[in-house]
């Protein structure tokens, strides 16, 4: 059966050929697939530029004669000077031909010096082109794709390959390409060469036969390069990541602390040996192989001098025939050896940019269902409705959220509750059409959150997740990234940045807004602590100016003082949005006019704050169980006893010691 098609019409891979009567099949589907993927590079560069092509076809064919004519400029002159040296006549040097041939012949390597320089030009300034079109195209591809392929292992898998390919393969497949020209057109100068010489026109069809044998071997292994590499792209994974855990800035701190190095580099070193082992038999079989087929090469070569030498002897041929004749079967037996070799690597190469070609031909299913998708209506008031709404992440069989059903109303602010993996950020994907339901609906003023088109939805959320991004930027760019499409505002940044108290840190700063983050690239850069890059995300949410604020545990890495004061703002701006929000510290809650408790993906309870703790539900015991670790301490509590230290003495009665998160309390919702 034929192997599984990938998108684009490229197979997966060519299986092997069952029997005699398959190989047709099989060679039909493997020369296929190569010319596939070679026209897909061909057009890649025709789209960067038309004059690569042009200039890569002239510098093919010129360096394709150019070896031809040295030996025939070296014939004329070796030939030239015997006559000279052999002539009784008397004529001197200048009366030769010797002059003219050398002057034809210092031309010729004059001009291949100069061509060399061009060509190499031509493929550094045509490669850098080629990886700037194609790392283009795959950083616009990443904006089709859903966020859903990114939680798969295959696709980073495919990800990671297409971003390796991206480099040099095509620019390499075809200078490669262009060069079998220059050797084919070589080839046929030298025939036509050997075709003049007394009896050799054989000698052409030795060379050739010899070289077939070296040929299969080579796509052959060419093949099993492939797909070892393909095989143990884990491996390769592993080990980029094992290396960039020691250099990762973020973790470098704790990977020293806990003397992680060594076990890292240990499991480099086992995941590279079993790699290692695998390269270097496949290397050895090979090469075994093209030793064998060296043999038989050379025996044919000897040969082949032999007889050409006792041509000389018989004075049959001249001494610049001879060295024409040899220097043509040598050049015949390495262009097809070379033309073999470079077939097998362009073969290769092709394989490899199927990757990318695979990469390419992925296909968002996160879509508009209908072909003129429905706009939303920005700046009005929204209505959002689940309707028994179930969702399992792809590749699992555990559904996260399950028959979920609530409606939140316009201005309303709900308050997401519950404990860690409840499904409280799987809600907030859902809503914003990151993913899609598994089954059910989710309506947005009446439709199907499904109808609209995706990016005019995207930006009616002003969106703070707690995974939250740091971009190496300046200030004033991290805020303005909130909504890119508005024309930057320092009055409005700087607003943002106020209703997020990051005006305090921000003012502080030499640079002030243009002060560079991350030290990646600029020396000046400064690097903010957790609680400033969480207030400056909540800036960009501010600056947003979206229908709905989504908050996904926009305080938890603040100070509680700090934390009221956002909590404070929100209250302010929530009277004109509808808000919705993750906080672990329920203290929160009390502001909503909806809280949903979630548990194990199910709505537990909804209602008010006050509706809930009357109820006495789970609601109740989660905020009870948190209020009674900030009111247990005997300092807040009011209790008379002094508060005491670990070493029983007095400790000091200034600062927040009564303050515990909720993740002391043993809970995060």
């Amino acid at each position: 059966m034929p192997g599984p098609m990938r998108p684009g019409g490229i197979r997966a891979k060519v299986s092997p050929p069952s029997g005699i009567k398959d190989v047709p099949r099989y060679l039909r589907e493997l020369i296929g697939g190569f010319f596939v993927r070679f026209l897909y590079i061909v057009r890649l560069v025709w789209d960067t530029g038309h004059w690569i092509l042009f200039a890569m076809s002239f510098m093919a064919l010129m360096n394709g004669i150019i070896p031809v004519l040295t030996q025939l400029a070296s014939r004329g002159i070796l030939n030239s000077l015997q006559l000279t040296l052999t002539d009784d006549s008397g004529g001197s040097f200048w009366q030769s031909k010797i002059l003219t041939w050398l002057i034809i012949y210092f031309s010729i390597v004059t001009y291949q010096r100069i061509s060399d320089n061009i060509n190499n030009a031509i493929n550094r300034i045509a490669g850098e082109q080629i990886v700037r079109t194609v790392k283009t195209r795959i950083m616009e591809k990443s904006k089709e794709i859903d966020l859903a392929s990114f939680d798969s292992p295959a696709f980073y898998e495919k990800l990671e390959n297409a971003n390796r390919e991206a480099g040099n393969r095509p620019i390499t497949v075809l200078s490669q390409m262009f060069q079998i020209i220059s050797v084919i057109i070589q080839i046929v100068g030298f025939i036509i060469v050997m075709a003049s010489a007394p009896g050799m026109w054989w000698s052409v069809l030795l060379v050739a036969a010899v070289s077939i044998p070296a040929a299969i071997i080579n796509f052959v292994y060419r093949r099993k390069n492939f797909e070892y590499t393909f095989r143990r792209s884990k491996d390769r994974r592993q080990m980029s990541y094992y290396s960039d855990l020691l250099v990762n800035k973020d973790l470098v701190k704790e990977v020293r602390m806990f003397d992680l190095s060594d076990t890292l580099i240990s499991r480099f070193q086992r995941v590279f040996e079993s790699y290692y082992k695998g390269l270097i038999k496949l290397i050895r079989d090979e090469n075994i192989w093209h030793a064998v087929i060296s043999l038989i090469s050379s025996g044919s070569m000897l040969i082949l001098y032999l007889l050409i030498t006792m041509m000389v002897f018989d004075k049959r041929i001249m001494i610049g025939d001879y060295s024409l004749y040899t220097g043509a079967i040598s050049s015949i037996s390495s262009c097809i050896g070379y033309l073999i070799t470079m077939s097998a690597h362009i073969y290769e190469g092709t394989l490899f940019i199927d990757n990318l070609i695979a990469y390419m031909s992925e296909r968002p299913t996160v879509v508009p269902r209908l072909s003129t998708p429905r706009r939303v209506n920005h700046g009005g008031e929204h209505t959002i409705e689940f309707r028994n709404v179930y969702f399992r992440y792809p590749g699992t069989d555990r559904d996260v959220l399950k028959d979920v059903s609530l409606t939140l109303r316009p201005g309303e602010t709900m308050v997401l509750v519950g404990l860690n993996g409840a499904g409280k950020t799987t809600f907030l994907k859902l809503l914003t059409r990151l993913y899609d339901p598994t089954a059910g609906e989710i309506y947005l003023d009446g439709y199907d959150l499904r109808e609209y088109d995706v990016k005019d939805l995207y930006s009616m959320f002003g969106i703070i997740f707690q995974d939250f991004g740091k971009y190496a930027f300046t200030i004033g760019e991290n805020i303005h990234f909130g909504n890119i499409h508005k024309e930057y505002s320092e009055k409005d940044v700087v607003r943002a940045a106020r209703e997020s108290n990051a005006i305090e840190y921000i003012s502080r700063l030499p640079m002030g807004l243009d002060t560079p983050l991350m030290r990646w690239f600029e020396p000046e850069a400064t690097d903010l602590s957790i609680g400033q890059w969480q207030k400056l995300a909540i800036s960009r949410a501010f600056y947003s100016d979206s229908d709905v604020l989504i908050l996904d545990e926009p305080t938890a890495s603040l100070d509680p003082i700090a934390e009221q004061e956002i909590f404070n703002q929100f209250d302010r701006l929530r009277q004109s949005k509808t808000t919705i929000f993750v906080s672990h510290r329920l203290s929160s809650a009390t502001i909503a006019s909806l809280i949903v408790v979630l548990e194990d993906g199910m709505v537990e309870e909804t209602g008010t704050h006050a509706e809930l703790m009357e109820k006495k539900g789970k609601y109740y015991t989660l905020f009870s169980t948190q209020a009674k670790r900030y009111i247990q301490d005997p300092a807040i509590a009011g209790e008379e006893q002094p508060p005491v230290g670990r070493d029983g003495g007095r400790r000091p009665e200034n600062g927040m010691n009564g303050l515990h998160t909720a993740s002391e309390a043993g809970m995060t919702v």
